[in-house]
């Protein structure tokens, strides 16, 4: 891939899909989108693809699928698809939707942010890559603790990103990988961090939108990753142990390592 930073614009090598990169809000979105040069650092700007909103955003510059020389369906899009799985699910599912719609369907879809790491294993500041993505809160309390809606017969609260591709992104951003949990609440109290890693004993991080990027993934047949940088430890509500500026900036530099990874990964090799 060659990058043209000063021109905001992503060439995209003949080799590569088109990947969707759903985050939560602008900030999220613009820590990755400067990864690839598509925002001056430093740069908050609004860009089309706000929290809520399923439009991609594409620097000026960019054509519709990835710039000057590009494959007709290659590139990177970056939207703010909103804060929960729901929200998440449904700008997800649009964004895809529209894409088969218009002929250029996606081959990846990665959810990426920032989030709480369970300590001592996702320290603040580091990346973490999903090998499970666990809808943590989805099911039924009981007398006999928490049951899954797995458990009960309704769904699944799993999906599974691809081994290799979890695997080379991991080596490639020096990420430690595990489980990462979609919860609905952020946790706040020690009480339930302990629960949580009792019922899931690999889980590395929690977030609130990865399930639900999952699941629109899943409904189109296209693969899902979970990245995450670590912003604070999952416990104790405390914001002034909150670390999001430099999260934010191992976002960025993080997915100036894994464009080349997805660049190189072929899904139809799997």
């Amino acid at each position: 891939m060659e990058l043209q930073a000063g021109e905001g614009r992503v060439i995209a090598a003949a080799g590569l899909g088109r990947v969707l990169v759903a985050t939560a809000v602008s900030v999220e979105r613009d820590a990755v989108a400067r990864a690839y040069g598509a925002l001056p650092p430093g740069s908050d700007e609004e860009a089309p693809g706000v929290a809520g909103r399923a439009h991609p955003f594409r620097p000026s510059g960019t054509t519709a699928h990835g710039g000057s020389g590009a494959t007709a369906h290659g590139g990177i899009d970056v939207i703010a698809a909103g804060v929960g799985p729901a929200l998440a699910a449904a700008s997800t599912a649009s964004a895809l939707t529209a894409a088969v719609l218009q002929g250029h369907p996606y081959d990846l879809v990665v959810s990426a942010g920032i989030g709480g790491g369970f300590q001592p294993e996702a320290s603040v500041g580091s990346l973490v890559v999903a090998d499970e993505i666990v809808a943590a809160d989805l099911g039924a309390e009981t007398d006999d603790g928490f049951v899954s809606v797995t458990e009960l017969g309704f769904g699944t609260v799993r999906h599974h990103p691809p081994d290799d591709l979890v695997r080379l992104v991991g080596n490639a951003v020096g990420a430690r990988t595990g489980a990462v949990l979609t919860v609905s609440t952020v946790t706040g109290t020690a009480a339930r961090a302990r629960a949580l890693r009792e019922r899931h004993p690999t889980a590395l991080a929690e977030a609130m939108e990865g399930f639900g990027v999952a699941e629109a993934a899943a409904a189109h047949g296209v693969p899902v990753l979970e990245v995450r940088a670590i912003s604070n430890p999952v416990g104790p509500r405390d914001r002034a142990a909150w670390r999001i500026p430099d999260a934010l900036a191992a976002l960025t530099e993080g997915f100036g390592k894994i464009v080349p990874v997805m660049e190189g990964w072929n899904r139809h090799d799997q």
